[in-house]
């Protein structure tokens, strides 16, 4: 493994209370595994990792999943594992992914008290029919109490996830589970449009025919998301993210920039340098392996080649609001942008290539043709 210095640090927790039918992240129902052994080969893969990379964490992002079906006893004894194993002192930002109805006022006590500073909570909808469809077990009044205890708690940085473009959703729908956001000041709004990944339920439905795809709907509500949250004072920042001033996601912000991340759990990814791996996919597997051999077999991996980095980079800070350099897209030569530029897609500014307003829908159609 390369030598390097690491800031910025990812934990999968595999468990779902309910498998969502939408979802393609590796995930499961806790059975026996949300146990205190998994707890110990998360600390143990840090204390691995730590051997061989020099971690200073400026951000720690705990994803899923659902975090926060971890029992009150195993969360707090991750989260004092980690202080001792880790020097936590330059943390700025420290998320952990929540679903309603999974905490109360001590688990959600508990994560503040060892220094999480931010929640991102799985509402998805305020409409009971749109959460039944995408398999949320919870209820709006829950999602609504969730936030309350979260504010209770002394959380002043939370995010609300929000789905559209969900089968059967309107746009009436659609702008009124923003105006229930915007009326909690949530300080950051992550709104997703609905895409189909292969090997999930929803994938199955499209291609028989039950749901469909229409992208023209999926700009229309794409736009009144960006009127309804800019005119609220949230910045869009981010395709799918939007924040009011100063509480954009510094970990996702360190993705988009191509920042080296190390990935800690089961299916993590962790990208360093050139090389790029993932753990096993598997919760029993890895908690073994971690257990009998000191280490977690890789899934995948891969060397990353110069154009590939440059690929991606284009692909994710396209994606944002302060767009991609010039250079970084001619790295391989002139790249032919005036089409875009005509068309209305892109615009160029202090040798930065941006999205317009129209180009934004069509984000990864638009990298492609830059990646050239």
């Amino acid at each position: 493994m390369v030598t390097n210095r690491v800031e910025h640090l990812y934990f999968h927790i595999p468990f779902c209370a309910q498998i969502c039918p939408y979802c393609a992240f590796y995930k499961h129902t806790p059975g026996k595994l949300a146990n205190a052994a998994f707890v110990e080969a998360l600390l143990d893969e840090v204390e691995v990792s730590t051997k061989g990379l020099e971690i200073m964490p400026k951000t720690l992002y705990f994803g899923g999943g659902t975090p926060t079906l971890l029992s009150r006893k195993h969360l707090g004894r991750l989260l004092e594992g980690l202080h001792k194993r880790l020097d936590l002192s330059a943390v700025e930002e420290w998320t952990f992914e929540a679903n309603p109805a999974t905490f109360n006022y001590d688990k959600a006590s508990l994560l503040r008290d060892h220094g999480v500073n931010r929640i991102s909570l799985g509402v998805q909808s305020w409409h009971p029919e749109t959460l039944r469809l995408l398999g949320r077990e919870h209820s709006p009044e829950e999602a609504r109490e969730a936030f309350s205890i979260l504010r209770e708690v002394g959380f002043d940085q939370l995010n609300i996830d929000l789905m559209f473009s969900v089968p059967d959703q309107s746009l009436a729908q659609w702008e009124a589970d923003l105006d229930q956001v915007i009326a909690l000041q949530a300080e950051h709004v992550s709104a997703y449009n609905l895409t189909y990944e292969e090997d999930t339920d929803f994938f199955k439905q499209l291609q028989a025919g039950r749901f469909r795809e229409d992208s023209d709907e999926d700009a229309l509500q794409f736009h009144a998301a960006i009127a309804k949250l800019e005119s609220s004072g949230y910045r869009h920042y981010e395709i799918s993210n939007y924040a009011r001033p100063g509480a954009e996601s510094k970990h996702n912000q360190a993705y988009w920039a191509g920042r080296d991340y190390l990935g800690i759990g089961p299916g993590a990814v962790s990208t360093i340098g050139s090389e790029r791996w993932k753990n096993v996919a598997d919760t029993a597997a890895y908690v073994r392996q971690m257990r009998e051999d000191g280490w977690a077999e890789k899934d995948e991996c891969e060397r990353l080649t110069r154009d590939q980095k440059r690929m991606e980079l284009i692909a994710l800070q396209l994606r944002t609001a302060g767009g991609v350099p010039l250079d970084v897209i001619d790295m391989n030569g002139e790249v032919d942008r005036q089409m875009l530029i005509n068309e209305g897609m892109i615009k160029e500014r202090e040798g930065r290539v941006l999205l317009t307003e129209k180009g934004k829908p069509l984000a990864d159609t638009v990298a492609l043709e830059l990646i050239g």
